[in-house]
């Protein structure tokens, strides 16, 4: 029986045929997996055997990850004990020496018949927006005339003074920044009692000091708090913090920059002072400078030998 060599080539369909074969195949599944999800086990049964796979392949690059962030978060937590630990001193110091000041306080108001010259009345508003004017920094508060609000009258936050209450709506009211221009305050310096006037920069959110004299002492880090000589702002309220001092021997006056105790720039809530200071008795006027003084007849009032 005469067989045939087997074909050295093998014949079968040509490349264009598989290629076009596979791709209508390759088509016809990813719409059968979009449309009716065929291939959903398939790709879940994958994922679990190459799982373990590649949890391998990462296990060093998270062990290195986990041995950094270790390390980081030691330090952190060593800095951050350390800030503790030195604001814990300082609040201790700050608490001891207001209970110092409590104490001496009552002392000195124990033994005047005037408790105080001001109230601690006020009214806790919230701040609604800033003013519109973009070259004037204002507050626009909640609180109005109905609920008894007066131009005139001081803002405060729990670190300072904020500002002075400049107009006065029914139902709202606009408080300017004590950074302004047009907005001076009596102060004092707690360190050695100076007197001065703070006045708003109306840039950078700073204070000046004008017209202290080259000699005044004055130091970086000085504190200034209110006098109480205006009759608008109670006395020992916080003001500024000094941050520079120049002195020139060729100026009469030293250039004094401070920075505002309270937080201008990132308010919520203030407090507006409502109390008012007592009614000042009027000055003498000329007549009473010009009335003769009566005096004594001689031997009266003195105890008779």
């Amino acid at each position: 029986m005469h067989r045939e060599p087997p074909p050295f080539f093998h014949r079968g369909p040509s490349p264009l045929a598989r290629l076009t074969f596979f791709a209508l195949l390759a088509i016809a599944t990813m719409i059968a997996d979009h449309r009716f999800g065929a291939l959903e086990a398939v790709r879940l049964s994958l994922s679990v055997l190459v799982h373990p796979v590649q949890q391998l392949a990462g296990a060093p690059a998270t062990a290195l990850a986990r041995v950094g962030e270790y390390f980081s978060s030691q330090d952190r937590l060593l800095r951050e004990n350390e800030e503790l630990k030195a604001k814990l001193l300082e609040f201790a110091a700050a608490a001891q020496q207001s209970k110092l000041l409590q104490a001496e306080q009552d002392h000195f108001l124990a033994m005047t018949p005037a408790r105080s010259r001001f109230a601690a009345d006020g009214l806790l508003a919230e701040i609604l927006s800033h003013g519109r004017n973009p070259f004037v920094r204002k507050l626009v508060l909640d609180k109005g005339l109905t609920q008894g609000i007066k131009s005139g009258m001081p803002v405060i936050d729990d670190a300072g003074v904020v500002g002075q209450v400049t107009a006065v709506g029914t139902f709202t009211s606009e408080a300017t920044l004590l950074t302004e221009k047009d907005q001076s305050v009596p102060v004092m310096l707690t360190r050695n009692g100076l007197r001065a006037i703070a006045v708003g920069s109306g840039k950078d959110g700073s204070i000046d000091v004008p017209f202290m004299p080259v000699s005044a002492d004055i130091q970086n880090g000085d504190l200034f708090v209110t006098s109480g000589i205006d009759g608008t702002y109670p006395a020992g309220l916080v003001v500024a913090r000094v941050t520079a001092v120049e002195k020139n021997a060729a100026y009469v006056f030293a250039k004094i920059t401070a920075k505002p105790a309270a937080g201008v720039d990132n308010h919520r809530f203030v407090r507006i002072l409502t109390a008012t200071r007592p009614a000042s008795p009027p000055p003498p006027t000329q007549a009473d400078e010009r009335r003769p003084v009566k005096e004594r007849p001689p031997g009266k009032g003195r105890r008779q030998p």
